[in-house]
């Protein structure tokens, strides 16, 4: 494997600048990004592009990315999504064949990167979903890959940590959002493993729609049932109003365990606390982070205010594996032959030094890397307790 250039992510563009100071800048890398920046959870897309425009920054003060000896002007191009599958189709559409981009971040939830890795597989241009962990996004589409794990490692870990935690509880209940294939999925794939120990039991596998903000009919139903938790693989937007709302009609404090799509900025205020003490499955933690991560997050926050959530992190991730890869495979000027070579290129990366973890690529296109469990502390910070 080539030298990695973004190892040191801020340290060694300032370094390599200094060192290519005379490299002469050659044209334009146009990288796509295919993103929710209004819509239910705009909060998704504003993560993506901020973790971008924060590596933008880095390559504009380094004089672009350096490509085997050659400087190259960097061009980010943001297509909003809308959080619909629809738009993620044109979306892809636009970018492959309007904006001529070399390779395509996003999108991050499986609902969308599902019909747009089809597109962008179909027209041979590389895609890397910072947040897709439904396991059909990757599955036969060789030029899509994903910075996530998957939903069947989530829903193994979920039910192991819960295993471990909560010994005692037998019954639980699901609620998910039957409009999206990554809720659904997850649901499903969370049921199937936790009836694998005998005694156990799902006591009531509701759905609401998408659109939906009324959820007493299937939590009157779970209250009802005897559960002893409720499982949520739902988006921090219907989570914040669910938990509130299952208190509200006599859940109490039993536990309520969720999924990685909790893991936004915005979980906290938008259930005003009540998701406190609740743990869930993730991909990295911003609490107690150290390193790279750690230097990652203070950029961020100084930059817009806030920690970043699990789609911005991975979103800085699927970026930086896009731009590794274009180093490593070089440029030609001819488009379609360098979308294939930055397909192999990502293909091959072995040990990527990602912030939420270290990648190596599988053949379908998904990376090795472990589930992080953590826990809403009282400051509504997400807290690591463990990685299975």
């Amino acid at each position: 494997m080539k030298k990695v250039f973004w190892g040191g992510i801020f340290c060694l563009l300032a370094l390599s600048l200094l060192a290519t100071g005379c490299a002469k800048k050659t044209g334009t890398i146009k990288i796509g990004f295919n993103i929710p920046l209004t819509g239910d959870s705009p909060k998704i897309g504003e993560g993506a592009k901020f973790a971008a425009e924060l590596i933008k920054k880095e390559l504009d003060a380094a004089g672009g990315l350096e490509v085997q000896g050659k400087k190259y002007n960097v061009e980010f191009i943001y297509v909003d999504n809308e959080l619909k599958p629809e738009s993620a189709v044109l979306a892809a559409l636009r970018l492959i064949e309007q904006d001529q981009v070399l390779a395509v971040v996003g999108p991050a939830g499986s609902g969308r990167a599902n019909p747009a890795g089809q597109v962008n597989n179909e027209n041979r241009t590389p895609m890397v979903s910072p947040w897709a962990t439904n396991p059909t996004v990757t599955l036969n589409r060789p030029y899509v890959f994903r910075a996530c794990i998957l939903d069947p490692v989530q829903a193994t870990s979920a039910v192991a940590f819960l295993k471990t935690q909560y010994a005692g509880v037998k019954k639980v209940a699901v609620l998910y959002n039957i409009d999206d294939d990554y809720s659904k999925g997850l649901a499903e794939f969370f049921q199937e493993n936790w009836l694998k120990d005998a005694g156990n039991s799902v006591t009531a596998f509701e759905s609401f729609g998408q659109k939906d903000q009324d959820y007493s009919t299937q939590l009157t139903r779970i209250v009802n049932s005897g559960a002893e938790m409720l499982y949520l693989p739902d988006y921090y937007n219907h989570v914040a109003l669910i938990v509130p709302q299952a208190k509200d009609l006599g859940w109490g404090d039993k536990p309520i365990f969720g999924s990685d799509s909790w893991g936004s900025a915005d979980l906290w205020s938008l259930s005003k606390g009540a998701v406190k003490g609740c743990f869930f499955t993730t991909h990295y933690a911003a609490a107690g982070a150290t390193g790279a991560t750690k230097a990652f997050i203070d950029q961020y926050q100084a930059a817009y205010g806030y920690i970043p959530d699990d789609v911005a992190a991975l979103s800085y991730d699927a970026t930086r594996i896009v731009l590794q890869a274009v180093q490593n495979a070089g440029v030609s000027g001819d488009l379609q032959k360098d979308r294939q070579a930055v397909r192999d290129a990502i293909a091959a990366l072995q040990d990527f030094p990602g912030i939420t973890g270290t990648m190596t690529f599988d053949e379908n296109g998904d990376p090795y890397k472990p589930a992080v469990v953590v826990r809403v502390n009282d400051s509504g910070e997400f807290e690591y307790v463990t990685s299975l």
